[in-house]
């Protein structure tokens, strides 16, 4: 007998590899980066609460970050059917309403997991998801805007992620000198989200998406950029001398002279230079995160 229109077929099961593919594991690594910087801004030895490092690891990156991921790919699944129509959920891989029922069940493990690690984990993983499912679903959809979009996507990958990994390290607040310097480092980060729209300006156009290079012309966006990853970073190098962390400052200014060398060049053409200053300059970037980590934690 054939199945009623009234009742539709449930979709099938998808492959854990599908799922995997879903969450984007390559996506994690700046969230775990600055995680890292977390645990080591916060000087606490790792061997003391290494069972609290592995849920900070698994919270920032395959659970929050693969949250986001999922949730992003659930509300452009029609858009992805256009341009990238080989991603799990447009290819039918992960038919039905499978992919929101993933984007839910990894929201709950997530909170889950916080609440085991101590309460400012929870209210910082809360937020994080908070802001994923802001960035991507409507009404919000902070994503069609190029100012609020990265810098929820700052925020949550840098700040967020590096607040993680201090307090399950802490198991407190962080201090305000770790707190001063993940906020800038995020401020920084929109920035660096902003390199990441100049790849697809004409599909932006075309669909509506006011990504910063879109409403201020290519050159412009690339100097507000250049402008947004730079002063945060020399505020972080006066704060380090300020607290006599001398050697991690010159670390931080070192590392933020050469980015200021190679901005000219991505300035010149951002579309075709964006990525490899997202190889060259952001690496420079993640570096200084990581000189001003050790030098808070007493590394350095």
């Amino acid at each position: 007998m054939a199945r009623s229109a009234a009742f539709p077929a449930i979709a099938p099961v998808p492959a854990l590899r599908d799922v995997v593919t879903l969450l984007k594991p390559i996506t994690w690594f700046p969230p775990m980066w600055a995680m890292v910087c977390g645990v080591l801004s916060s000087g606490v030895p790792v061997a003391t609460r290494w069972s609290f490092l592995i849920a900070g690891i698994a919270l920032a990156g395959p659970l929050v970050c693969g949250t986001s991921q999922a949730v992003n790919d659930w509300f452009d699944r029609h858009v992805d059917a256009i341009n990238e129509p080989h991603r799990p959920i447009p290819s039918g891989r992960i038919a039905g309403r499978w992919g929101l029922a993933i984007a839910i069940v990894w929201s709950g493990v997530s909170l889950l997991v916080a609440a085991l690690t101590g309460p400012w984990v929870l209210a910082a993983t809360a937020l994080g998801l908070a802001c994923a499912w802001a960035y991507s679903a409507p009404p919000l959809r902070f994503k069609t805007s190029g100012w609020v979009g990265p810098a929820v996507v700052a925020l949550s990958y840098e700040g967020l992620s590096w607040f993680t990994g201090a307090a399950v390290m802490a198991g407190a607040l962080p201090s305000g000198r770790v707190l001063a310097v993940l906020a800038l480092y995020s401020l920084g980060a929109h920035g660096i989200m902003t390199l990441n729209d100049f790849k697809a300006v004409v599909g932006d156009r075309l669909t509506g998406l006011r990504s910063l290079p879109v409403i201020l012309g290519e050159r412009r966006a690339a100097l507000l950029a250049s402008a947004v990853m730079a002063v945060p970073q020399g505020v972080v190098v006066l704060l380090l001398w300020r607290w006599h962390l001398a050697v991690p400052a010159l670390a931080v200014a070192v590392l933020l002279a050469a980015q200021l060398a190679l901005m000219p060049r991505l300035v010149a053409d951002p579309a075709a230079r964006a990525p490899w200053y997202n190889a060259t300059g952001v690496s420079l970037y993640v570096f200084g995160m990581m000189a001003a980590a050790l030098g808070l934690g007493g590394y350095l």
